[in-house]
């Protein structure tokens, strides 16, 4: 397997860290202490290869098939509303959480919010992205006023390397030492990855793994579909401004959703269709709003 230039540094600290241990050896007093760090030296470096050799394969089914798509990756952030926003953002995770559980959809929990394996999610999802307000008596009001915060929601693709195209040469890439946990290796090694697309000024960056190539991996990734955003909202720029306005793909600052608690109600603005059965909704059943959405945007 060719091994990206990239990743060298790394394969080569771990020889060179089980090097320096096997010295250690011929102490009587360190061996067993020594051979264990070896043993686990070697899971460590053998784990990257096995890694880099699953990506191999992935990059060649979706040679086989272009069109493929790989999933979706979602993301949260509070928006306006201080404190409640943040919680309102925690329950909005939570939504999307029970929806995929229900949907038996494979995915990772992640610094950003969820990767989705599968290949339905992105299109079930894709037109979740905008701003999403809430209505509701926050559990700190003391006196029983409704408060609106908002909180921002994403759906970006999981976009094969055969779909977009993403220079070398255009990416600027920062190493750094990932914090928080993930053992030894994570403190001694810089695993952390940050990219900078050059022409877009687009910038990621993935802690969440313990080898430089994963982070790298999930870090292109992100790149990927945010280039995607960008180029498809382009796209949408250029056709008519009414559907435009409707789909909205990534659009922040676009609201396109509000969930008012007491009417017990859900609203779509983009279809300006209601649904009386808000808890149900939060709760993950949105197969309805989903497929409401599919029929008049599509």
């Amino acid at each position: 397997m060719d091994i990206p230039n990239y990743l060298k540094p790394q394969l080569d600290n771990f020889d060179q860290r089980i090097q320096q241990t096997q010295e250690m050896l011929a102490d009587p007093d360190m061996a067993q202490m020594a051979q264990e760090e070896i043993n686990n030296l070697e899971k460590q470096k053998q784990n990257l290869l096995d890694s880099l050799k699953s990506k191999d394969e992935d990059d060649e089914q979706d040679s086989e098939n272009p069109l493929a798509t790989k999933g979706a990756i979602l993301e949260i952030r509070g928006a306006a509303g201080g404190e409640e926003a943040k919680i309102w953002a925690n329950d909005l995770f939570r939504m999307y959480l029970r929806f995929v559980e229900e949907k038996n959809w494979k995915y990772e929990q992640n610094e950003f919010g969820l990767k989705i394996k599968n290949k339905n999610a992105y299109t079930a999802l894709q037109y979740e992205s905008g701003v999403h307000r809430v209505q509701r008596i926050p559990e700190t009001e003391k006196n029983g006023r409704v408060h609106t915060s908002t909180a921002t929601v994403a759906i970006l693709p999981i976009v094969p390397p055969t779909q977009i195209e993403v220079r070398q040469d255009d990416i600027h890439m920062d190493y750094f030492r990932s914090g928080g946990a993930g053992g030894q290796n994570v403190n001694k090694v810089n695993t952390g990855v940050r990219l900078t697309h050059k022409p877009t000024g687009i910038v990621v960056e993935c802690t969440l793994k313990r080898t430089q190539f994963e982070n790298r991996e999930i870090a292109e990734e992100l790149l990927r579909g945010r280039i995607w955003q960008m180029e498809e909202e382009k796209r949408l720029a250029q056709i008519s401004e009414k559907r435009a306005a409707a789909v909205g793909h990534g659009m922040r600052s676009e609201k396109i959703r509000t969930y008012n608690y007491p009417q017990n109600r859900v609203t779509d603005h983009r279809i300006n269709k209601s649904w009386y059965d808000l808890n149900n909704i939060v709760d993950g059943k949105l197969d309805k709003i989903i497929e409401a959405l599919d029929e008049e945007l599509k």
